[in-house]
């Protein structure tokens, strides 16, 4: 049976994703099927796990997120536009000169943005970064850093992971979302990973695989990154999310085309309607579970 906070992080993710729609049809560019994957975990993330006030963006003792995979920046913008950092309206504008909402994250222009990224491999290096800071300074907040399935070909990954082991940063939570799929290909034809779980682990990391999509599995992995106590202190937390690209709109679901692809007027229509009866759908059940209550 459904509960209430999972029913509200339900709509809230179903919005975020109209934001991604709405945000790459008016920019007429940027890369819909993956951040359409990820909104489930984003919209975890800022509405119920991680510390952070849309009033003071820039706390010192806020959790800091860095999404390695910056071409996914619609996700994360709808998400902080549903978390209150700016309006939700604003998506409008995704991309267009002048904007707030650039191609990938800019730190210093968007309100929540912890790190600009786009040149993939990076961002990882620069969480455990942040992470380190924080242990010399006996500070409490955590890193998490969002990196693709693709962005782990890049041997600067593999880097940042024995430096975050080495380091013992037990304060750094990576998300690889693990869809298989590249530009133009599956991960296996292009460079595969397997067995991705097991190389992680060999690098010091403690290993969890979920469902992307999947709000009581997301919760459980961040529970388990947050114990650090015991055997579990010391050691940096890797969440492998089997995700769909293009997850909530079916034509895009599972289909490399829309990585980098705007939908146009008519997949535009298409893809909100669904998401709206969704949407719909999802606040009855809401509101009939609250009725009983």
């Amino acid at each position: 049976m459904e509960t209430i906070a999972n029913l509200n992080l339900q709509i809230t993710a179903c919005k975020v994703r109209m934001g991604i729609i709405e945000g790459t049809y008016h920019a007429k560019s940027g890369h819909p099927g993956g951040s359409l994957g990820l909104a489930d975990t984003i919209t975890y993330l800022y509405m119920s796990h991680m510390k952070v006030n849309p009033q003071k963006p820039d706390d010192p003792t806020r959790d800091r997120l860095v999404l390695s995979k910056g071409h996914n920046a619609p996700a994360l913008y709808a998400a902080l536009a549903q978390r209150g950092f700016f309006p939700p309206e604003e998506m409008k504008e995704l991309r267009k000169i002048g904007s707030r909402l650039q191609g990938h994250p800019v730190m210093g222009v968007t309100p929540g943005v912890d790190f600009s990224t786009g040149s993939l491999g990076q961002g990882i290096s620069a969480a455990c970064g942040m992470a380190l800071a924080g242990k010399l300074d006996k500070a409490d907040y955590k890193v998490y850093a969002i990196l693709g399935d693709g962005e782990v070909q890049e041997g600067q990954v593999w880097e940042a992971a024995m430096f975050a082991a080495h380091y013992k940063l037990d304060n750094l939570v990576t998300v690889i979302d693990n869809n298989n799929l590249q530009s133009d290909r599956t991960i296996d034809e292009v460079m595969s990973l397997a067995p991705l779980d097991e190389k992680w682990a060999a690098f010091g990391w403690r290993v969890i695989t979920i469902d992307a999509h999947d709000f009581g599995q997301i919760e459980s992995a961040f529970d388990y990154a947050a114990d650090v106590s015991g055997e579990n202190a010391d050691k940096p937390t890797l969440i492998i999310q089997k995700s769909v690209k293009g997850k909530g709109v079916p034509f895009m679901e599972n289909k490399p085309s829309w990585h980098g692809v705007a939908p146009n007027k008519e997949q535009y229509i298409s893809a909100m309607a669904g998401l709206k009866v969704k949407l719909v759908t999802l606040e009855k059940e809401l509101s009939d579970l609250q009725g009983g209550n």
